[in-house]
C-alpha cells in the first residue's frame, strides 16, 4: 500500500509563526547563526595589511580554509579582488591560451566564462551547453583540453554530481568555478587543478573578496607560459617566471577589507565547531526539507528535474503559471511580512524562486517557510 501526500489547501490567511531568520538570498547569503558585528575581532581594523597582525590576521584565514576543506599541501590558497568573479577572471587570463578551451555553460555564470573566452580574449572555446535545469552530456569533454565548468549553477540550481567526469589522466587543466559548492560538497581535489570562490556563499561571509585555489598542475602552467594579452596588475600572480608565493601566504595583492577577513574568520571558526561534514549535514538537511515542501504541493516544482543533479545550495523552484510579475508579486509579499528575504530567482533564469540552502540556514525556518510560500501564491493569485 502507498501513502499518499495530500497537498495543503491554498490559502490566503496568514501563518501564525514565521522563519527566525528569513535570509534566504542566493549571495549575500544569511550569516552564521549567532552571528553578531560585535563579536568581530577588531585589533586589525586601521592597520596596514602589511603589518605584522594584518598578515597573521590574513595567513590565519587561509589556514583556517585549509583546514576545514582538508586541502593537500600540493594545493595553493590565495585572497584576491573581486569575489568569485574576479578569481576566476584571473585564473582565465593568466593560464588559458595554452592548449584549447572547453567551457561548459547551463546557466548564466557558465554563458559568462564563455563570453569572457570568445570576446575578452579572442580564443575559440568549444562550447557544451544545456537549457536551464539541465546538466550538459559530461562525456562530450576532450580533457586533452583546458576544461571550465561552474560546479554548482547558482542561477539554476544545478550542479555537477561529483569529481568522477574529470579523469586522472588529464592533459588539460580542470577550472571549477566552485563558489556555491565549496564547504557544500565533497570535492575531489586531486582532480581539480583551478577553484574559485567567495566567503559570501556557504559561509556567510561577506563580498567583495575572492578565493583562487591551485593545484600543482595550474602553478606549472603559471610558470611555464605566458599569455599573449596583456595582464592587469590585480591579476599577475608570477615574477621573474615563478609564482608570486607571497599572495598565497596573506600577501595581498592589492588592500583588502580587513573587516571582511575578520568576518570571514568569525564565520570559517564556526564552521570549524562543526567540521567539513556537519556543513555539508546541514546543507542536506536543509534541501530535504525544501524537497519536502514542493512534494507536499501540485503548484511547486524543481527547476533541476534530475536530483543527482540538483543543488543542495541554490535550489531553483518552478511556480505553476508564474511569470516575472507573478514572481515579483510573490517576493514582494514575503518580504513584506517578515517571511523571506531575496527569493525571486535570479534575472536571466525561468520565472520562479530560488531558496538558499546552504549551512548558515537553520532547518527550521525552511520548514517554516512553506505555509508563507502558500500564503504568498494564494494572494498573489487573488492579486
Amino acid at each position: 500500500m502507498t501513502d499518499t501526500v495530500t497537498a495543503p489547501a491554498l490559502d490566503a490567511t496568514k501563518p501564525a509563526m514565521t522563519p527566525a531568520r528569513p535570509f534566504f538570498s542566493s549571495g549575500p547569503c544569511a550569516k552564521p547563526p549567532g552571528w553578531d558585528a560585535s563579536k568581530l575581532a577588531t585589533q586589525s581594523l586601521g592597520r596596514s595589511h602589511r603589518s605584522k597582525i594584518g598578515k597573521t590576521r590574513l595567513a590565519y584565514c587561509i589556514d583556517l580554509m585549509r583546514e576545514l576543506l582538508g586541502l593537500p599541501d600540493t594545493h595553493r590558497i590565495g585572497i584576491v579582488p573581486g569575489s568569485d568573479t574576479g578569481a576566476f577572471e584571473m585564473a582565465m587570463w593568466t593560464m588559458l591560451g595554452a592548449r584549447p578551451v572547453t567551457t561548459l555553460a547551463w546557466e548564466s555564470f557558465g554563458e559568462g566564462w564563455v563570453t569572457d573566452a570568445v570576446k575578452q580574449l579572442k580564443i575559440d572555446p568549444t562550447v557544451i551547453r544545456a537549457d536551464y535545469g539541465q546538466l550538459p552530456d559530461l562525456t562530450q569533454i576532450d580533457w586533452a583540453t583546458d576544461v571550465l565548468f561552474t560546479w554548482n549553477g547558482t542561477t539554476s540550481g544545478v550542479r555537477v554530481p561529483n569529481a568522477d567526469f574529470i579523469p586522472a589522466d588529464r592533459e588539460g587543466l580542470s577550472f571549477a568555478d566552485a563558489t556555491s559548492g565549496v564547504f557544500a560538497y565533497d570535492i575531489d581535489w586531486a582532480k581539480i587543478d583551478v577553484a574559485t570562490f567567495s566567503w559570501q556563499k556557504v559561509l556567510g561571509g561577506e563580498g567583495g573578496h575572492g578565493v583562487l585555489i591551485l593545484g600543482p598542475r595550474a602553478v606549472e602552467r603559471l610558470e611555464s607560459y605566458t599569455p599573449a594579452w596583456p595582464l592587469p596588475k590585480v591579476f599577475r600572480l608570477v615574477s621573474k617566471g615563478k609564482l608570486t608565493e607571497g599572495v598565497f601566504k596573506g600577501e595581498t595583492i592589492n588592500t583588502p577589507s580587513m573587516l571582511a577577513v575578520e568576518d570571514a574568520i568569525a564565520s570559517l571558526e564556526w564552521a570549524k565547531s562543526l567540521g567539513e561534514r556537519g556543513l555539508i549535514a546541514r546543507s542536506d538537511a536543509n534541501a530535504a526539507a525544501l524537497d519536502r515542501i514542493v512534494e507536499e504541493r501540485d503548484w511547486l516544482g524543481h527547476l533541476a528535474a534530475d536530483p543527482a543533479s540538483r543543488s543542495k545550495t541554490s535550489v531553483c523552484l518552478t511556480v505553476e503559471g508564474a511569470d516575472e510579475a507573478f514572481i515579483k508579486t510573490m517576493a514582494g509579499l514575503l518580504e513584506k511580512e517578515g517571511a523571506a528575504y531575496d527569493v525571486a530567482g535570479y534575472r536571466d533564469a525561468p520565472a520562479g524562486l530560488r531558496i538558499w540552502c546552504g549551512a548558515t540556514v537553520d532547518t527550521a525556518d525552511i520548514e517554516a517557510l512553506g505555509p508563507w510560500l502558500d500564503w504568498a501564491y494564494a494572494t498573489a493569485k487573488a492579486a
